[in-house]
């Protein structure tokens, strides 16, 4: 058992809070039942390490199977050393350590998605999170995020996914414009989401078409360098007296309106 919270080990798992670690390993901080096991069910090549305490594996014996089953021991700790190796401030008692798993953006479009959430300039990891796991819920077949986006192991991004991060595919530091370009010969149209755009209601019927959808700062929004890449920027409608809507609120809208747009033409 780990009992040490200042030991090499612990502090090592410790760093991957931050991003400069992330970058130097190729690795990643999981916290809590529900992410470990969303990584056991989806991506076990992934997993390097699982730390609990007791209390959480007698609670939580499937983890400790499936980890077993994928060639990994849980390693027991006290709960001050889970304590210092997590970034919540009441952990869940389960602790991993997985490699980052992006896939390329040119495997994203070689395999001719019909819906796919691009990421530009997406700062907050709370929004981030939420975005992916819409983006699973809605059925897409991926999501791009541009190099000034969050990084999507970031643990608040992470925790934020509820482990859709291990669903569907995620590419992550690539430019806007070569996004665009590969979009494009995908044969996808690119809408922006825009406060200045026009009329969503107005062009619903293009939903039902191969889309990538565009989704900028949450303080800015999308540049005109970035909006000169979309073929189309929409708004959504806001019919009581909010002045806008959360940017992961608006990105679920939309992407869920496509996914009932190309459900409804794919069902007889």
């Amino acid at each position: 058992m780990l009992e040490n919270p200042r030991s090499p080990r612990v502090r090592a798992v410790a760093k991957l809070v931050k991003r400069s670690a992330r970058q130097e390993t190729g690795l990643f901080l999981l916290e809590g039942p529900q992410a470990a096991r969303e990584v056991l069910a989806y991506r076990p090549d992934t997993l390097v390490e699982v730390f609990a305490t007791p209390t959480a594996m007698d609670k939580h014996g499937g983890i400790r199977d499936a980890a077993r089953d994928a060639g990994i021991d849980v390693e027991y700790t006290t709960e001050a050393v889970l304590d210092a190796m997590a970034d919540t401030v009441t952990p869940q008692g389960i602790v991993a350590v997985a490699r980052q798993s992006p896939t390329s953006m040119r495997e994203v479009f070689a395999a001719q998605p019909t819906l796919v959430a691009i990421c530009e300039e997406v700062r907050d990891p709370g929004n981030l999170g939420t975005i992916i796991r819409a983006a699973d819920a809605a059925g897409a077949d991926a999501v791009v995020l541009t190099g000034r986006t969050v990084d999507p192991y970031n643990p608040k991004v992470v925790r934020a996914t509820t482990g859709s991060l291990f669903h569907l595919p995620v590419a992550v530091g690539v430019e806007l414009a070569a996004t665009a370009e590969l979009a494009h010969a995908a044969g996808l149209r690119i809408i922006a989401a825009d406060v200045e755009g026009e009329d969503f209601l107005a062009h619903r019927e293009l939903l039902a078409e191969p889309t990538a959808w565009l989704f900028g700062n949450e303080a800015r929004g999308l540049d005109e360098a970035s909006l000169s890449h979309a073929d189309l920027s929409l708004r959504l409608p806001i019919y009581g007296s909010a002045e806008s809507l959360n940017l992961a609120t608006a990105a679920s809208v939309c992407l869920y309106e496509s996914a009932f747009a190309q459900r409804a033409v794919r069902t007889p």
